[in-house]
């Protein structure tokens, strides 16, 4: 069988249904179902199923909805409103100010939500008409917003790191620690370059001052130790060995209804729609996940991982020059499709030539959201600066020229994690 033709097959019709706003979990079914029934002659049907079953039963599934509930509780509960009250404090003698709560809030929601669209609407929706108010900036406020919010992504638990890992058969937990210094490291490269920035230009934070005092700061802790809590309790857990990814994810749960209820949030319309919101997004990622475990098949049935694989050894490419490569292909693509499409349609493809090259899959995880993240802040669909665009009502073009300096930073970041691995892998290496 002549592999060229049937990749361009495969690949066109990918292209087609998705470009023809087809769902991506059934343009994945249709092209997967398609690919056995067109070009095999095996009886496929008892394959799907086993495909099926293998995919959704995991230790893995089971714990998605938990994570995802517990975004959805902590969304709609007050914790970004005590966020900003208990970080303001702290931040207020730094130059930059306030908005560095814009970096430090999302750090801290991202640890407890796991998907960026959450993070930035959940933070924005209490930061930005703040710091207007106050007299900030507003590019320097949405373009931070739109850059922290992408960590979302990155610090643990995350939504696209279950994705992949499900994918490409990698550890949740390591992923999830994997993440957690890569995405400190993120925050405190955006941070860096607000102080610089504002120390060269005073006048985009207001002069006057709110004058807290110490008094003030330690009145605040009670207002961040919450969410601080929920990080040890969920990843802690993780990291001590205490308890697996799916555990963990029920004590999130827990935490989240308790504080919940503790910041009298917790109502019965906040339970049913986080509920039911949670069972919606969990059959769309399940959905996606089992047509991409389809593709995966079709291309190692037909061949095609391994001859594009044998391809790439072939061109004797270094391990960076592939990166390089794999870099400029996620930059386009991110400019085209969302994160958890680039991970579908990527994944089966590239994750062979990651082992070839000698790649550790942890790093490339971390790699791959990374990229994921750049995704989320570059037009057309950048899925954050639809949602910043949702909140202020502003232009899309405007907020991602906003958001630029904090592309080129990730960018930075990107380059960081390729030459020094351990950024990555230093604490899943220390796991028990």
């Amino acid at each position: 069988m002549d592999l060229g033709p049937v990749s361009a097959t495969i690949a066109g019709l990918l292209i087609l249904f998705m470009g023809g706003s087809v769902w991506i979990g059934i343009s994945l079914f249709i092209v997967g179902i398609g690919g056995f029934f067109f070009y095999s002659d095996v009886n496929f049907g008892s394959i799907l199923a086993n495909i099926a079953w293998n995919n959704t039963s995991g230790s893995a599934m089971m714990a998605l909805p938990f994570f995802i509930w517990m975004g959805e509780i902590l969304h709609r509960s007050k914790i970004s409103e005590n966020l900003f009250r208990g970080l303001s404090p702290w931040m207020d003698a730094i130059p930059g100010r306030l908005v560095h709560v814009n970096i430090l809030a999302c750090t801290f929601f991202a640890a407890v939500s796991g998907s960026s669209a959450a993070t930035t609407a959940t933070v924005g929706k209490i930061t930005v008409p703040e710091l207007q108010k106050r007299g900030y900036d507003y590019n320097l406020a949405i373009g931070s917003l739109a850059g922290a919010g992408t960590l979302g992504f990155m610090i643990p638990p995350s939504m696209v790191m279950l994705v992949y890992g499900i994918i490409g058969d990698v550890s949740i937990g390591k992923l999830f620690i994997a993440g957690f210094v890569p995405g400190i490291m993120i925050a405190g490269l955006f941070s860096t370059y607000i102080l610089v920035r504002c120390l060269i230009s005073p006048e985009l934070t207001p002069r006057g001052s709110d004058a807290y005092t110490w008094r003030d700061r330690l009145a605040a802790i009670p207002a961040i130790a919450p969410v601080v809590f929920m990080i040890f309790a969920v990843l802690g857990s993780i990291y001590l060995g205490w308890a697996t990814p799916t555990e963990a994810g029920a004590v999130g749960v827990v935490g989240a209804f308790f504080f919940a209820a503790l910041s009298k949030s917790l109502t019965w319309e906040v339970f049913k729609v986080s509920l039911i919101n949670s069972v919606k997004t969990s059959c769309m990622i399940m959905l996606i996940v089992m047509g991409a475990a389809y593709l995966s098949n079709v291309f190692g049935f037909l061949g095609i991982t391994r001859a594009l694989t044998q391809y790439v050894i072939e061109m004797g490419l270094s391990p960076y020059t592939l990166i390089a490569i794999l870099t400029v292909l996620y930059l386009v693509l991110g400019c085209l499709i969302d994160g958890f499409s680039m991970i579908v349609m990527t994944a089966p493809l590239v994750l062979p030539l990651i082992e070839a090259a000698k790649f550790d899959t942890v790093w490339f995880g971390i790699y791959l959201v990374l990229m994921i993240e750049l995704a989320q802040i570059t037009p057309p669909v950048g899925f954050n600066l639809f949602v910043i665009s949702g909140l202020n009502n502003d232009d899309l073009f405007r907020i991602a020229r906003a958001a630029f300096p904090f592309f080129l930073l990730m960018m930075l970041a990107t380059i960081l994690l390729t030459l020094f691995p351990q950024i990555a892998l230093f604490l899943p290496g220390m796991m028990k």
